[in-house]
């Protein structure tokens, strides 16, 4: 008979990074730092990161901090648009200007985005087969967040848009057998001093 145990999966986005956003800003990495630090003693099988520098230097910081945790370079843990939205699934208020948003995104990008979406729901989401719980770290980018998230609580598909992630934050997603998936924890900053909260994150969305 097969075993299937729950899956503990973490979820934070890159630290700060510079304008061009070819490295982190030294404010990224000590986010980077700290965030490790907070994940000692959870029992971590893997850190998955996304190809981009950004998500590379984070994942390295990260690791740093802890014992000998492999790093795992993923695209699927990478920066893309996972779902496209036709006008008429969005809310009217806000429909033109998500439309505009997702415009500036290349013909390329739209195409990719939505494949590497339902890899990553496959790799990293559901309980495993085994006897224990497994946990993973997955580094990434905001939007793959918010599409794991949305799909966690079983929201329509559009509505990984306007789910923000701050930088270095934490979000924690169980997946037990038989039950539905259960958010933990969402975008917690408890770690970082109140210098280093908020950013990436817009202004007006700051509390």
């Amino acid at each position: 008979m097969t075993r299937t145990a729950a899956r503990y999966l973490y979820l934070t986005r890159h630290g700060e990074a510079s304008p061009d956003e070819s490295e982190l800003t030294d404010a990224g990495r000590h986010q980077a730092a700290l965030l490790g630090e907070r994940l000692r003693g959870v029992p971590l099988a893997a850190i998955h990161h996304g190809p981009l520098a950004r998500a590379e230097q984070t994942a390295q910081l990260v690791g740093a901090q802890l014992d000998r945790v492999p790093r795992r370079r993923s695209e699927t843990a990478g920066d893309y648009v996972p779902y496209l939205p036709a006008r008429e699934e969005l809310p009217p208020e806000a429909a033109d200007d998500w439309l505009t948003f997702l415009g500036q995104f290349t013909a390329e990008e739209r195409e990719r985005g939505p494949a590497l979406a339902a890899a990553a729901l496959a790799e990293f989401t559901g309980p495993v087969v085994d006897d224990k719980p497994r946990h993973d770290l997955v580094v990434t980018h905001t939007f793959l967040i918010g599409w794991l998230v949305r799909a966690a609580l079983d929201a329509p598909k559009w509505r990984w848009l306007g789910i923000n992630h701050a930088n270095a934050a934490l979000t924690v997603i169980r997946y037990a057998p038989d039950r539905p998936p259960t958010v933990l924890l969402f975008n917690d900053t408890g770690h970082l001093p109140a210098a280093l909260r908020w950013t990436g994150f817009p202004q007006e969305l700051h509390v």
